[in-house]
């Protein structure tokens, strides 16, 4: 019994808010609809009534006047239906898709303000089902309960009209077994709920493995690994295909039922009813009229009984849909906002004791270090050591929480989100591309920027240098996720786009990692062209790129453990020291080292401390066995 109170007020405020939010826009081609399906109900009233001076008056009687006027009504009545019929069939079809297209907007639009986590948390295919799936779900069926309504409703009332105007005692017959149907069509109702709920989230299984599928199409290729995938894909579509049967057969299941209480009904009118007419007491077109009646009326029985179990299902996809909407937003702009108290290029970037954990597992512990603004500040250190979650925390995709982080002396926090970003360019190992032209992923929607503009970041990061080999120039689409460029003209595009956004503060994650040396080459030049005059902070594993930094903060397990220039670093001897000697122990000083005169690779100078290879943990300096780095 609670189960029924708490799912009636569920649906309640469900409707309300379909109706409030989506349908109420549409009232009057709602209501031309209702009014088109009703005409088309009353209709059906109106055949069955027809068949009684059919048999009574045109055919008994021999008339052939009475004969065309029959003939003539019932064709009137067809054409009615057609004509209501088809109209509301386009007004519902217009009404459902703009509601479910602003079902998708609303969604997506909400969708973007949410933080990071919450992507982290819901697959994409999940995602893809509930804007897609569950919005289009919702639109199909709102025009079946419509029509159920309007239309099926009206044609009930009706037809039982005629059947209680011919003989009120032959329609108790053929309805009284109707109310065994409250209990078994209550459990399918559930059932159906219950199912579709599951088959919903299995097709957004399937949408997540199809996605990595397509998305890794190379290493599966590379690894040997199409038989294991396919078999995953097969498990997760025999799982929809089990649930969403469980569905169909439980919706048909109600419908099944409907025809066996016809069926019983069916038979007591016959059986009495033909023993009326043997006797005499009632005519052979009262009795077609009352059969034809009855048998159109378990037609929209039974579509009432099908919308019942769709409506079921509908209502699963909308309790979907609004746990999107339900869901908010924690990291925000604040509520009374601050400025900056002086230029972004002037601002130094302050850590103060920064704690960040994702869930139970603590990534930072109190990190603290200053990045001087218009200076390159490096942050080096093991895979987990929490580099990365700087750089979300700086950007607010993350807040920390505890300790502070200020621009300028402002804390991010009391900054407007869209104008803390605004301070950041962002370059990272794995260039983002869309598929879209090279034009569109460089200007990313800005539509005021020159010529002049966009010629001076392509020159400056190098994306000049390849245009003329692709055949449609800056308008070459990039491909999904830029797979028609090489790694290195993806990541000088993602630098373009950095140029063109002149951010004062520049992000730079492992941004030549991937990178051949070549193509390696001509990206840190155009990093270098880039971070001119701007505070940039460097992520990076391979220290040859960021000796010549101003400041490099060695991380270790969430903690800053030590800070200074490349040389002041080596000669502390500690873990720095270790990282750099280790990464050149075979190869030897680099040719930039050399230049750089720092001969100092491997052996450690006066007075640090001894690097005892043998000593040194290589799970202390990669992380080996804990948790990557959260990104």
């Amino acid at each position: 019994m609670s189960d029924v109170k708490q799912s009636t007020a569920m649906k309640d405020p469900m409707i309300r808010w379909l109706w409030r939010g989506y349908l109420r826009a549409y009232r009057l081609p709602l209501v031309i609809a209702v009014l088109l399906m009703a005409t088309e109900g009353i209709a059906l009233g109106g055949l069955s009534y027809m068949i009684k001076p059919m048999f009574d008056t045109a055919f008994a009687g021999g008339s052939t006047a009475a004969i065309f006027g029959v003939a003539a009504m019932v064709a009137g009545i067809f054409v009615v239906r057609a004509i209501s019929a088809f109209g509301h069939k386009t007004l519902m079809v217009h009404v459902g898709q703009r509601v479910a297209a602003r079902l998708q907007s609303n969604m997506v639009t909400h969708m973007l303000t949410l933080d990071s986590n919450y992507f982290r948390d819901n697959s994409p295919g999940t995602l893809m089902e509930r804007v897609r799936g569950d919005a289009q779900a919702i639109a199909t069926i709102w025009e079946v309960v419509l029509s159920a309504v309007a239309r099926d409703v009206v044609s009930l009332l009706a037809l039982l009209g005629v059947a209680f105007w011919i003989d009120w005692v032959w329609v108790l017959i053929a309805v009284a077994a109707a109310p065994i149907l409250t209990i078994p069509v209550g459990i399918l109702q559930k059932r159906v709920r219950r199912t579709t709920t599951d088959s919903r989230a299995s097709a957004a299984q399937i949408s997540t493995r199809l996605d990595e599928i397509f998305h890794g199409i190379n290493q599966i290729k590379l690894a040997g690994a199409e038989t294991r995938e396919r078999g995953r894909v097969e498990n997760e579509i025999d799982t929809f295909a089990s649930t969403h049967l469980k569905s169909q057969i439980s919706q048909a299941g109600i419908v099944a039922l409907i025809d066996i209480i016809a069926a019983i009904g069916f038979f007591g009118v016959l059986f009495y009813g033909g023993l009326q007419i043997v006797a005499g007491e009632k005519t052979v077109g009262e009795f077609m009229s009352f059969f034809t009646a009855m048998a159109l009326v378990f037609d929209p029985m039974r579509n009432l009984g099908r919308v019942s179990g769709a409506w079921q299902a509908a209502l699963a996809s909308l309790e979907r849909i609004r746990d999107v909407f339900n869901t908010r937003a924690t990291i925000l702009s604040p509520a009374t906002p601050k400025r900056l108290s002086g230029p972004a290029q002037n601002a130094d970037i302050v850590l103060s004791n920064v704690q960040f954990s994702y869930g139970d597992t603590p990534v930072l512990k109190g990190a603290s270090f200053t990045a001087n603004a218009g200076q390159t500040t490096a942050l080096v250190g093991a895979s987990g050591a929490g580099k990365s979650t700087v750089f979300n925390l700086l950007t607010r995709l993350s807040d920390a929480g505890k300790g502070s982080i200020t621009i300028g002396g402002t804390n991010i926090t009391d900054l407007p989100l869209d104008q803390l970003r605004a301070l950041y360019s962002v370059v990272s190992q794995e260039a983002l591309l869309f598929d879209e032209t090279l034009r569109d992923n460089i200007l990313m929607g800005r539509d005021n920027v020159s010529d002049t503009s966009l010629n001076h970041a392509l020159k400056t990061a190098h994306v000049a240098d390849f245009l003329p080999q692709l055949e449609q120039g800056i308008d070459t689409p990039a491909g999904p996720r830029g797979s028609n460029l090489s790694g290195g003209q993806k990541q000088r595009v993602a630098i373009a786009r950095a140029v063109l956004r002149d951010a004062p503060v520049l992000l730079l994650d492992e941004a030549t990692s991937a990178l051949d040396a070549k193509s390696e080459k001509l990206v840190q030049d155009a990093l270098d062209q880039l971070s001119e005059g701007r505070t940039t902070l460097v992520i990076a594993h391979r220290l040859s790129t960021i000796q010549a930094a101003d400041k490099i903060v060695v991380m270790d397990h969430g903690k800053v453990v030590d800070q200074g220039t490349h040389d002041e670093l080596l000669a502390r001897g500690g873990i720095y020291a270790q990282l750099h000697a280790l990464q050149f122990k075979d190869s030897g000083p680099t040719a930039e080292e050399k230049a750089l005169g720092n001969s100092r690779t491997i052996a450690s100078p006066p007075g640090a401390k001894k690097f005892d290879l043998r000593r040194f943990s290589l799970k202390r300096l990669f992380g080996f066995g804990r948790n990557e780095e959260h990104k």
